[in-house]
């Protein structure tokens, strides 16, 4: 049985999202059992007996805009983000699920479940959508700004592992975001981790990869430094937002795109289903000891659902112990 722990007061929309996406997959897989820690007054209208649902009551929160998740961790342990990350560090759980701000759940991490020790950066590691429907692993988005090409390539090779193991991608492509395609682009960092990725041999390098072609790109890893990365998926963002608007503005500029967008229905449908991230899953916290997702803070039920099947999946697919050995062999290797 996997055992996951749940953060139910995390989110924007908390708890109602994450206790109905918890049992969404707790229906769906039958080899999963959830631990939910949150507010069981607020939790109270929206939960429903499990065999497989367990809830452990605080009353304590962090809020969505907190500025300071250092100074609320060391002064109260109780927050229901921290005390999920506890039951995992306990051994009473093999991974944890978290809406609440990413932040915090990075310093709950390094306090709580620590770092791998073959790995001396953490990075932010989603999922995000692409022009085939499978998504490509995007890192790092965010957890760091100050990197050396070394951290880069350990990333490479854990985010490979995860993209064979857990989307299930033949010889996964590791490309790296440039300004340009050519060899010798971008900052001295970015000649440096090129060559670095290119000589490896527990990778698969695709090469310099523009970001006009994130969207279209065979490469299943997208790698850069967090300033970069948080730029690349910003930008993802807005401008599918902006899509959408201009698409509705349009629609509703004469009653003949009105009539027109009926016999469309379907096809937009689908349309905003490929552009939405919360189809495919919540981001990894890629460097700890056990595995942390970081769902969408504005999750709905369906995307938190996705958020606990991602975790279950790494899991399920021992992703912790196969990196710890990849990074250990490249270790001795360079020794």
């Amino acid at each position: 049985m996997i055992r996951l722990a749940v953060d139910g007061m995390g989110g924007d929309y908390a708890p109602e999202p994450i206790v109905k996406g918890t049992l969404r997959a707790l229906e769906a897989f039958d080899n999963i059992e959830i631990t939910l820690f949150g507010d069981e007054t607020k939790m109270a209208p929206y939960l429903k007996q499990h065999e497989r649902l367990h809830v452990v009551h605080t009353p304590y929160y962090l809020e969505m805009g907190e500025k300071d998740p250092i100074k609320q961790y060391r002064q109260n342990k109780e927050m229901s983000m921290f005390m999920a990350m506890q039951y995992v560090k306990d051994g009473k759980a093999d991974a944890v699920v978290s809406a609440g701000p990413t932040q915090a759940l990075v310093v709950g991490g390094h306090f709580i479940i620590r770092r791998m020790p073959q790995m001396k950066r953490v990075a932010i590691a989603p999922i995000i959508p692409s022009y085939d429907g499978r998504g490509r692993i995007l890192l790092d988005s965010g957890a760091n700004v100050d990197f050396k090409p070394e951290h880069l390539l350990d990333f490479a090779v854990y985010a490979s592992i995860m993209a064979e193991k857990v989307l299930k991608r033949e010889k996964p492509q590791v490309a790296l975001i440039n300004i340009g395609t050519e060899d010798g682009k971008g900052r001295d960092f970015d000649k440096e981790t090129f060559a670095l990725l290119k000589a490896s041999p527990d990778i698969n390098f695709y090469g310099n990869l523009e970001p006009k072609e994130v969207f279209t790109t065979e490469a299943d890893i997208l790698l850069s430094d967090g300033f970069t990365a948080n730029i690349v998926m910003k930008t993802m963002e807005g401008t599918a937002k902006g899509l959408g608007m201009v698409l509705k503005r349009e629609i509703k500029s004469s009653i003949f795109a009105t009539i027109g967008a009926l016999f469309m229905k379907n096809a937009l449908k689908r349309f905003k289903k490929s552009l939405d991230a919360s189809e495919i899953g919540g981001a990894l916290l890629m460097g700890f000891n056990q595995i942390v997702i970081k769902a969408q803070g504005a999750s709905k039920e369906y995307g938190f659902y996705n958020g606990i099947r991602q975790a279950k999946e790494m899991v399920e697919a021992n992703v912790i112990e196969l990196v710890t050995n990849v990074l250990e062999k490249k270790e001795e290797k360079s020794e």
